[in-house]
């Protein structure tokens, strides 16, 4: 009797005729952004409904835009569950540090002028980063491959958790030193009308205004989130260090790591476009020109308060971190 051989079974793809099974990463994101340039308009509705002309104009329109957006890979290639599992480690991580500290009552112990500084410096840093983590929900909302909203939600989350860290410890301070702390007023006055702070509002409230997707990318991961970074992760944990304030030090430090992510999946997409299109190296540019002026002048005004603490650190210092770490991405961008 003869056999007939079996033919060996066919891998679902999404990829194309690749001749492997796609990885669990590739297979919950290849191709799931299903209404880019989907014709005659990304959703199901009238074609000229206000929604779809929001979307072709500030997606399809963008002038960041290339051939194929699906071959864009995450270079740390972060599922839902893969950054659950990293933030969970981090977070056991910093639980830890804060029931050390508050076991060995730290922040009672600080210096009342160093906790002065950190009323003017630290407790306001509540608004500019939630822009940020407003921002990183927009790029999220509005990017044309699953593999990008992936990555810049995961970076919104970042935000958030920084945010919360934030808080956790304001209200800390609150408890210790001055219940006022923990009121909006802490917060809101120095971002309203406090001299140091009005540069960086202006440019996260233009932020907040971008409608274009590449732009808000750009203007955010490439000319904002670094240098604020820098100030807010690097610098401060620095100022805290000499400072006598252990906690604070390590703790911005940890953020440190969600900002190397973010830098690292920024310039992975930036050459991935120009290497599709060189023309997109002058359209990143071009915002570039118009973006950077705006958030050197944000870190020019917080820079100031480094300079007020007890144990400073030179404002020029401040803004020359913040500015090498811009030219870090772009760098690595290739650009």
């Amino acid at each position: 009797m003869a056999t007939t051989q079996r033919k060996p079974p066919k891998t679902w793809s999404l990829l194309g005729d690749v001749k492997r099974r796609p990885s669990a990463y590739e297979a919950t994101a290849a191709k799931c952004n299903y209404h880019f340039r989907r014709e005659p308009a990304p959703f199901e509705m009238d074609p000229q409904a206000p929604f779809n002309l929001f979307y072709l104009k500030n997606r399809e329109g963008s002038a960041f835009n290339v051939d194929d957006w699906e071959g864009f890979r995450d270079p740390a290639k972060l599922m839902y569950s893969d950054y659950v599992m990293l933030q969970h480690d981090r977070e056991t991580y910093v639980d830890l540090l804060t029931d050390h500290h508050e076991d060995a009552e730290s922040v009672s112990a600080l210096d009342p002028a160093w906790v002065t500084t950190l009323r003017d410096l630290f407790v306001p840093l509540r608004f500019p980063l939630h822009v940020l983590q407003m921002t990183g929900l927009y790029v999220g909302q509005m990017a044309p491959s699953a593999f990008i909203i992936n990555c810049s939600n995961f970076q919104a989350a970042d935000e958030l958790r920084r945010i919360q860290r934030i808080a956790y410890h304001t209200k800390a301070l609150a408890d210790a030193h001055d219940a006022s702390f923990a009121e909006t007023a802490a917060a809101r006055d120095p971002w309203e009308h406090g001299a140091a702070w009005q540069p960086l509002r202006e440019v996260l409230e233009r932020l907040l205004a971008v409608r274009d997707w590449g732009e808000a990318f750009v203007a955010l991961n490439v000319a904002v989130k670094p240098v604020l970074d820098s100030v807010v992760n690097q610098q401060l944990s620095e100022l805290a260090a000499r400072n006598g304030d252990e906690y604070l030090s390590l703790l911005m430090a940890e953020f440190q790591l969600d900002a190397q992510r973010s830098q690292d999946w920024t310039a992975a997409l930036l050459r991935y476009a120009v290497k599709h299109d060189p023309a997109m190296a002058d359209v990143v540019g071009g915002w570039l020109e118009a973006w950077q002026p705006r958030a050197d002048a944000a870190v020019v005004g917080l820079a100031a308060l480094f300079g007020g603490a007890t144990h400073p650190i030179e404002p020029a210092q401040v803004v020359d971190a913040a500015s090498a770490a811009r030219q870090g991405v772009i760098h690595a961008a290739g650009l």
